[in-house]
């Protein structure tokens, strides 16, 4: 596919820490899974797309659960942070050993492992065809990943947030309790954050509305997915501005 074709030329690909945990879940990093996500993410950058990325640390440690069990928030938020420097890391040298240049940028200063986030930085990486993995959150507590990945998506100026899960898309209830649940194909900001849907925080979504940036949550296990989303194939939920 020639750039110009690409319906979205600049985006920011958000995942959970979970998912490298491959199908056994649980706790680390599956070797086969990592190898599986790298060489997706590789399919899309050869389409000439730019791509910044997003990983949680929930795999490793989640600053709210430590928080929940009695360590100061701070404390734990940060744990939580290096956490994503670990799986940042992971996801390089999986995206590396697949022949793409890749550059951790941390909002936490570790410069023997990553570089520090400078946003012209980080633009000029991927203008030069780079991706870019942004770790440690927005180096503050009580941000979510999630969070980070908006605001980083806002700051590199791109065309497109996409939230990759476990599941195909936003449901009007869990699937995963309710068979019948449906799913919708678009919905509004307003509406995410009336209903209190738990698969983005509303921060995050607040962030995006208030900056009309478009959040596409779709299924990373569906072969394919991530390339169909930057062609603008209609995958997952789009969330946006009157999309009831």
């Amino acid at each position: 596919m020639a750039r110009e074709d690409l319906k979205h030329k600049r985006i920011l690909l958000k995942l959970s820490g979970e998912v490298l945990c491959g199908a056994r879940g649980g706790f680390g990093i599956d070797a086969d899974t990592l190898k599986d996500v790298a060489e997706q993410i590789v399919e899309v950058h050869e389409t000439g797309v730019e791509l910044g990325l997003v990983i949680g640390g929930g795999n490793i440690f989640r600053g709210l659960k430590g928080s929940a069990s009695g360590m100061d928030r701070t404390a734990a938020d940060h744990m939580g942070m290096l956490a994503t420097v670990i799986n940042s890391l992971a996801l390089q040298d999986g995206l590396e050993k697949a022949g793409v240049a890749t550059r951790v940028m941390s909002a936490l200063e570790i410069r023997q492992v990553s570089e520090p986030y400078i946003r012209r930085r980080a633009v000029r990486h991927l203008e030069k065809g780079r991706i870019v993995i942004f770790a440690a959150g927005t180096g503050n507590p009580y941000f979510s990943t999630d969070t980070a990945a908006a605001l980083r998506a806002m700051e590199i100026r791109a065309d497109l947030l996409c939230k990759a899960t476990k599941v195909d898309g936003i449901y009007d209830r869990d699937p995963e309790k309710f068979p019948d649940a449906t799913m919708y194909t678009r919905i509004s900001y307003d509406r995410f954050l009336v209903d209190r849907v738990g698969v983005m925080d509303s921060t995050a979504v607040t962030l995006c509305r208030d900056n009309q940036l478009p959040i596409r949550v779709f299924n990373l296990t569906t072969p394919g997915n991530i390339d169909r989303v930057i062609r603008g194939e209609d995958v997952g939920t789009l969330v946006g501005e009157d999309n009831e």
